[in-house]
């Protein structure tokens, strides 16, 4: 691998060139063509029609391979009983036949052996594959997972009921004029398949089954001017990476991402697999598909969500806007509020928790808060001295604020409450999970499940808004932090992250050594500006994909520059609103015959046992 290739850095603009020159495809870059491909087309007679109580009397197998027969497979089997007097007269195959004939265990390895490495061809294929699997089963010898394809679905794709009055195989080889005629014998079936196969692939090939990846899908129920537009994954990476679907006029209409295949994921779109209408639609519009290889799954992610930012595609529906995600912010002034916003500044005394992904989610975050300290929730700026005159609102009046607008509360006491709501906010959710808690508890007394939900829904919010800060923010504060996974085939891959930034990552083989590498990493990482905490300087996405990828089992931390932790006692102990609750129920020390109210000024004690910080 070179160097240039393990040290290519990440970088939000790295679309392909839309005047890019062609390149001539090999047959590996678009797949199989059926002309290489190997059939083994099998047919079987048994005693009856399911695999649990019925045994297999015949096999019979043709091997195929671009219209010419390569060699033909045909036993008796001895099902260990009689056969039925109906299949008798069915098939012509009877008792005294099947008399001195090999069991299954001894025919089966040798068809395994004569279909090793090849596509099984049945018709109605689920018949024959399940009892050949139930053989397997039975004596012992592991299923070889060979592709198989059923040409009756293929031929309720490519044959009308205008042709044929039913699509079994005597009706498909009467109209294809197959060479020999099915006559319930395995062997002649078998015969008679292959010829229905080729008439089949024939009909296929002008509607773009040319390969054998085109199987997979041919019998999908797709519009054609979807399975028209399959060529636009020809000539695709088989790569982790990015790609980008593209309108008439070049705009981007679509950004997604592949962890292990590109042609494979885009392929997947001209498929039924595909059940979104709106991507439907856009493929339709699309005239081309632009490939970004990166060189690890997780560069792919991160590049997805950036190229998403940057382009804001309209079939993409997250990630577009991460400047529109809300935060809630303690404001930074004599007398701190709580407020809803939607950039992160650096302010001496403020705090935030979020960002959230709505509005709505915000708010509750924030009512969350105002329900468990007596803050104010005026919008004004105080003085620091009330002016003469001054009226109080009605949450003075009921005693949840300390009404600083009137004197009444001096900067030194409401410097306290504010405390409480920044440990809440940066550390320590006990006290919100608390006043919650009993709130909940006093509702369910009185039946009022609705507004207990509320309240459920409010400490969600606020548990969810104030974990991701608090395991977002020691990440953004660490100016450099160098981690190393091992790869699948005893490499490592490589990852520089600064202020929560993914700014390079490379990948070695098992054979390189990795700590020069590192160094290299290290110089050529993408420089990154600190931003004010606890704002990442990356998508909020992107900061938890890798916050994810440093969580992972045999991560290791190579250098960290800065510390990296979290407090013991973060609210991503208990962001289950759930546990969250009957956790509190259990350690608040509340008089069960008490007619609590759910009023903010009853704290009860609450006692949390968290799981130890994650440190570096």
């Amino acid at each position: 691998m070179s160097p240039d290739r393990r040290l290519r850095p990440v970088w939000a603009d790295a679309s392909p060139a839309p005047g890019a020159a062609p390149v001539q495809l090999t047959l590996d870059d678009v797949g199989t063509p059926l002309s290489d491909v190997t059939f083994v087309v099998v047919d079987l007679e048994t005693t009856g029609g399911t695999p649990a109580d019925c045994e297999i009397t015949e096999i019979g197998a043709v091997k195929v391979r671009g219209g010419e027969v390569l060699g033909e497979f045909q036993t008796l089997v001895d099902p260990g009983g009689p056969v039925p007097p109906y299949i008798q007269v069915l098939t012509g195959i009877t008792t005294a036949m099947l008399v001195g004939a090999p069991r299954i265990e001894t025919v089966l390895p040798s068809f395994l052996e004569f279909a090793r490495d090849s596509v099984l061809v049945a018709h109605n294929a689920p018949f024959d594959i399940g009892f050949l699997k139930a053989a397997a089963a039975r004596t012992g010898h592991a299923w070889p997972g060979n592709k198989v394809l059923d040409t009756v679905r293929l031929a309720r794709r490519a044959v009308t009921r205008d042709e044929v009055p039913n699509h079994k195989l005597s009706s498909l080889a009467a109209l294809f004029g197959a060479s020999v005629t099915p006559n319930h014998r395995a062997l002649s079936d078998a015969r008679a398949t292959v010829d229905v196969l080729h008439a089949l692939l024939g009909r296929l090939g002008p509607l773009g089954v040319t390969h054998l990846e085109d199987l997979a899908t041919a019998t999908d129920p797709v519009p054609a001017d979807v399975r028209r537009k399959r060529t636009l994954a020809d000539g695709l990476p088989d790569a982790p990476g990015v790609y980008l679907f593209r309108g008439p006029h070049e705009e981007v209409l679509y950004v997604g991402t592949s962890t292990t295949s590109l042609r494979t994921r885009v392929r997947s779109y001209f498929t039924s697999a595909e059940k979104r209408q709106r991507i439907t639609e856009m493929v339709r519009i699309a005239h081309r598909v632009d490939p970004v290889v990166c060189a690890t799954p997780l560069e792919a992610r991160v590049r997805e969500l950036r190229l998403i930012a940057e382009h804001s595609p309209r079939y993409n529906r997250r990630s577009r806007f991460p400047e529109r995600m809300p935060w809630v912010r303690l404001t930074s002034e004599p007398f701190p509020r709580l407020s809803v916003v939607r950039d992160v500044r650096d302010e001496d005394g403020a705090a935030y928790i979020g960002p959230f992904s709505s509005s709505a989610s915000a708010q509750l975050a924030l009512d969350a808060l105002h329900e468990s300290f007596p803050v104010r929730q005026c919008t004004r700026r105080l003085p620091l001295v009330a002016p003469a005159g001054a009226t109080a609102c009605v949450l003075a009046e009921l005693g949840r604020c300390g009404a600083p607008c009137l004197g009444q509360q001096s900067v030194d006491a409401y410097a306290a409450v504010v405390e409480r709501v920044r440990t809440a906010m940066s550390s320590d959710p006990a006290e919100v999970v608390a006043a919650h808690a009993e709130r909940i508890t006093w509702l369910v007394r009185q039946e009022r499940f609705e507004e207990a939900a509320t309240v459920r829904d409010r400490l969600a919010a606020y548990l969810r808004g104030a974990s991701r800060a608090q395991r977002v923010a020691p990440l953004s504060r660490c100016p450099e932090l160098v981690a190393a996974r091992r790869t699948d085939d005893g490499g490592w891959e490589l990852v520089l992250v600064r202020h929560g930034r993914l700014a390079g990552t490379a990948r070695v083989d098992r054979r390189t050594d990795p700590r020069p590498v590192v160094t290299a990493l290290q110089a050529s990482g993408e420089h990154v500006a600190a931003p004010p905490s606890p704002a990442p300087a990356a998508h909020p996405e992107e900061t938890d994909l890798l916050l994810a990828w440093l969580d992972k089992p045999g991560v290791r931390l190579v250098e960290v520059a800065g510390g990296w932790s979290m407090p013991a006692r973060s609210a991503v102990a208990v962001v289950d609103p759930a546990a969250a609750v009957a956790g509190a129920a259990r350690h608040a020390q509340v008089d069960p015959a008490g007619d609590q109210g759910g009023g903010t000024t009853h704290r009860p004690h609450l006692s949390l046992v968290a799981p130890a910080p994650s440190t570096a």
